[in-house]
């Protein structure tokens, strides 16, 4: 039997933040792959290596697990005023899902340093050194992300002392503006509070909660998020990943609450459709703060946090924490009454510095009681980025 050669595509394997994916170009890509569809969703599975029944992505970039099963589109921008359209896709590791529905908080600080390597900058706009505004079009979710990059001697500077907990090594920070990371409130949605309360109540199976309500903030900044707090579930919220993952009925219901959540939000129809749409919403549990040791080693106290969170990420405990949700941290932090804030101590605020299971992180946010609605302007954070492998990914044709 004959079968056609590998397709030989362009593309730069790169870790942004906690989280590494491969980069294309939109014009690199096979005419066929350089639209929405079934082709690209394929062939962005068979560059990552999914789906794999074994749950490894041996055949593939992939890493298996949430962090590391990534692809980002980049191209010329759509918007005016803007430098790049940023396009991303998370691929499910052992189903046969490719989800588009939200943002990679964690790749977007990549964004930049890529578009800036990449020809998407006009070199009369990069510094021989300073720092590059780069101003990005989130495609996902029709939002924008500004990226300060270092430069030096006209290139990007990818090596620095900034430290990330979750990542091992220090690289140069670029800071990241989430613009209006909000959804935009129409006639189908009252905006950051999709519900239009900073606490709903969910119901579940009696054998979960006493009474079968569990209380949870759901808001949509950054990503979709339902936040809940972890003493209702039996947690502490200084677990480590195998504290959870190891655990298949409580993978279950977090997956079940999740879907629960999703369609509070009405996110999907029917508790059916959360299969199909795994990266968005997330979900996370809060706690007070307290001491406890990061999967490094690292001893975490809790003078230094102002509150604890675990995040879920396709089903399994994030190792760290996604940029996107961190953004969710934070502007639930700064609004009174919701669950985040009242783990944080329940005061104003507009920074946050929460404890994860590999550190901690600060992000801040700027939100605004408007008209009867709370509107957050931006969110702000730290992140580092690197270029791991350029050169060409080989796909079967």
């Amino acid at each position: 039997m004959t079968y056609k050669p590998q397709l030989k595509i362009p593309a730069t394997y790169m870790r942004g933040g906690t989280s590494k994916g491969v980069f294309f170009r939109l014009q690199d890509l096979p005419t066929a792959a350089q639209s929405a569809g079934v082709f690209r969703d394929k062939l962005m599975q068979r560059v990552i290596g999914s789906p794999d029944p074994y749950a490894k992505q041996t055949d593939g970039m992939g890493g298996a697990t949430s962090s590391t099963s990534k692809i980002v589109i980049i191209s010329p921008s759509s918007q005016p005023d803007h430098d790049v359209d940023y396009l991303f896709g998370q691929i499910a590791i052992d189903k046969d899902v490719v989800d588009w529905s939200g943002n990679c908080g964690n790749l977007s600080a990549a964004v930049g340093p890529f578009a800036i390597s990449n020809g998407f900058i006009a070199k009369d706009k990069i510094p021989q050194n300073g720092t590059l505004t780069v101003k990005i079009w989130q495609a996902n979710i029709q939002k924008t992300i500004i990226a300060h990059v270092p430069i030096v001697d006209g290139k990007v500077q990818e090596l620095g002392d900034f430290e990330l907990d979750g990542v091992t090594f220090p690289a140069a920070e670029i800071q990241l503006e989430f613009v209006d990371p909000a959804d935009d409130a129409d006639d189908d949605s009252k905006g950051l509070f999709p519900t239009g309360n900073v606490v709903d109540e969910l119901d579940v199976p009696e054998e979960w909660v006493a009474g079968g309500k569990l209380q949870a903030t759901l808001i949509n900044a950054g990503i979709p998020t339902i936040f809940v707090d972890a003493k209702s579930m039996g947690y502490s919220g200084i677990e480590l990943q195998d504290d959870i993952n190891s655990d298949p009925k409580a993978l279950i219901r977090f997956e079940s609450l999740r879907a629960i959540g999703a369609v509070k939000m009405g996110l999907i129809k029917d508790l059916t459709e959360a299969a199909g749409r795994q990266h968005t919403p997330k979900i996370a549990i809060v706690a007070p703060p307290q001491d406890y040791i990061a999967s490094s080693g690292k001893p975490i106290k809790a003078t230094q946090l102002d509150l604890l969170v675990r995040a879920m990420s396709m089903g399994k405990l994030h190792h760290a924490m996604m940029g996107t949700a961190a953004v969710a941290i934070g502007t639930a932090a700064s609004i009174p009454g919701t669950l985040v804030n009242i783990a944080a101590g329940g005061s104003e605020r507009s920074t946050v510095c929460f404890g994860h299971p590999s550190g901690s992180l600060t992000v801040g946010a700027e939100a605004k009681f408007i008209e009867g609605q709370w509107q957050v302007t931006k969110a702000i954070m730290s992140r580092s980025a690197r270029v791991l492998m350029e050169g060409w990914v080989r796909v079967p044709g």
